[in-house]
């Protein structure tokens, strides 16, 4: 973290990504004279610079109490706000974050980092023409500044794109990808092609063993056959219910992993680590394999073979990064243009749109990506009834799957991401004694040991992206459980090296500098 992120009361250039103008620095020390005799402002400014150093050595959670704590003690400086709002984003706590910008402008309207903490904390949330009026603003108060008319260029890009989309878009009813591309066996395979070939079009394991192999050294599956994957997948998904229920026989073991966004060196790790996927060996993927990491397209085809590998023995359920919005903003969409087309980037939204909301296992353990409900009276069957072939709503059941998180309070509380809701251990006891569940599995949320045991018990955390974003500094983890003993067995590892590819290498370039 550079420092020229963190605003200082004393008198300074910030010459990296957000190049802070010289008018709101002296606007935050246009009175530091008479606070400087404020002994609770020259204790708030102590707690400031804790967080600030905590902030650049990637210790976000630490900041956030270090700005709390600035922020009790002299609540009248933007400053604190809009650093804590920077560590909030860090966290991808977006909806804080946007509380911390709001609070910022209210605080110090002329402090223009404000409304660039509030424009990073709406863009994150898709709300790309509230982003815009703030951009805009900044822009009209430094028209000199290159920097400002860049990100007031880049976001009315987006909101303009956005509107064209809209414009051109026609009901009618939905074809299958089969029927969209019945030309499929035409697409010749050039003589140079020395890759993985499906045989008689079907995935077999040495297929997805020489995949593996393929994308390992940084080579691309030809598209003839990335269609035909995506083709089966979208065949097979589109029968799959919303909740599809697991039966886990006997002694054999069965594998829950998390979030991999595009982590694809650590995805083969995991492999490494527990096994390849086999009937012997099955897997559930929890949402959110792609986005971030700019291995997305690796991975995703990756469990996609397997999946039409082992229909029965291979698991995968939504995330909320299974989705367009996110998928346009967090690189994945850019990743599957680059690399083969934006056609194909179309297609994954599609498919995308039919994959299963959420798993039980063994009737005994449900496995969601995000979390519970805003209501004490949802059923299993209440899931099972959800139409889930559309982009995630912002509110309702669908919305809360992919969203929620716990807290460790009872009751509900407001989503800290701004979507969904926050749920406590009250929560969850209700849900599973109604539903006669033992416990829940989520993901969605980075943890220092890839997991967490909450809700005593009853709500486990699973990420298995480590050092998230090559940047968070956590462990990855996977659960394991047999049929016979469904006590969850927790396994963390640590990220391994990969070429140097960046993550958000893909991503829209305003995002980058979000992130």
């Amino acid at each position: 973290m550079s420092s020229s992120e963190l605003e200082t009361q004393q008198k300074s250039t910030d010459n990296l990504q957000e190049q802070a103008p010289n008018a709101e620095i002296n606007a935050a020390e246009r009175d530091s004279a008479p606070e400087a005799e404020d002994p609770d402002f020259a204790a708030a400014e102590q707690y400031k610079n804790k967080g600030n150093d905590l902030l650049k050595t990637k210790e976000f959670s630490k900041a956030i109490d270090m700005y709390s704590k600035a922020i009790e003690l002299y609540p009248s400086s933007a400053i604190y706000y809009a650093n804590r709002a920077l560590a909030h984003l860090r966290q991808e706590n977006f909806g804080l974050a946007l509380q911390d910008g709001v609070s910022a402008v209210k605080t110090d309207p002329s402090y223009l980092k404000g409304y660039y903490r509030r424009a990073a904390a709406h863009m994150s949330l898709g709300k790309f023409k509230l982003a815009l009026s703030d951009f805009e603003y900044v822009a009209k108060c430094r028209p000199n500044d290159k920097d400002a008319k860049f990100k007031y260029y880049e976001c009315n890009k987006i909101v303009k794109m956005r509107a064209f989309e809209r414009a051109i878009a026609v009901d009618k009813p939905e074809k299958t990808l089969s029927e969209m591309y019945t030309d499929l066996e035409n697409i010749t395979i050039e003589d140079d092609y020395k890759g993985p070939q499906l045989e008689d079009g079907k995935v077999t394991l040495q297929f997805m063993k020489d995949l593996m192999e393929h994308y390992k050294a940084q080579k691309r599956l030809h598209r003839k056959f990335a269609y035909k994957i995506l083709c089966d997948i979208d065949v097979y998904m589109r029968a799959q219910p919303s909740l599809v229920d697991i039966k886990v026989p006997g002694e054999e073991k069965f594998t829950i992993c998390g979030d991999i966004h595009g982590q694809f060196y650590d995805l083969m790790n995991i492999f490494e680590i527990n096994g390849l996927p086999s009937e012997k060996n099955p897997y559930l993927f929890n949402g959110d394999f792609v986005d971030r990491g700019s291995f997305s397209v690796e991975c995703i085809f990756t469990l996609f073979g397997f999946k039409l590998l082992y229909p029965n023995h291979f698991f995968l359920s939504r995330g909320n990064h299974e989705s367009i919005n996110m998928n346009q903003m967090y690189g994945f969409t850019g990743e599957v243009t680059a690399k083969y087309t934006s056609t194909m980037a179309d297609i994954f939204t599609q498919v995308f749109n039919w994959l299963p909301l959420c798993h039980c296992i063994n009737q005994k353990i449900l496995v969601m990506h995000g979390g519970l409900f805003s209501s004490d009276d949802v059923t299993l069957d209440n899931i099972r009834r959800i139409d889930r072939n559309c982009q995630p709503p912002e509110e309702g059941l669908m919305c809360e799957l992919l969203w929620s998180d716990p807290q460790q309070w009872m009751g509900r509380g407001p989503s800290k991401r701004g979507v969904g809701i926050q749920f406590g251990p009250d929560v969850t006891e209700t849900f599973c004694k109604l539903n006669n569940l033992d416990y829940i599995i989520r993901s969605h949320e980075v943890k220092d040991m890839g997991y967490e045991m909450a809700h005593n018990g009853q709500c486990i955390t699973v990420f298995s992206a480590p050092n998230y974003c090559d940047t968070m500094g956590n462990m990855g983890a996977f659960i394991t459980i047999t049929g016979n003993n469904l006590t969850p067995k927790i396994r963390s590892f640590e990220a391994v090296p990969h070429p140097d590819v960046k993550p958000m290498a893909y991503a829209n370039s305003l995002m980058n500098w979000l992130a």
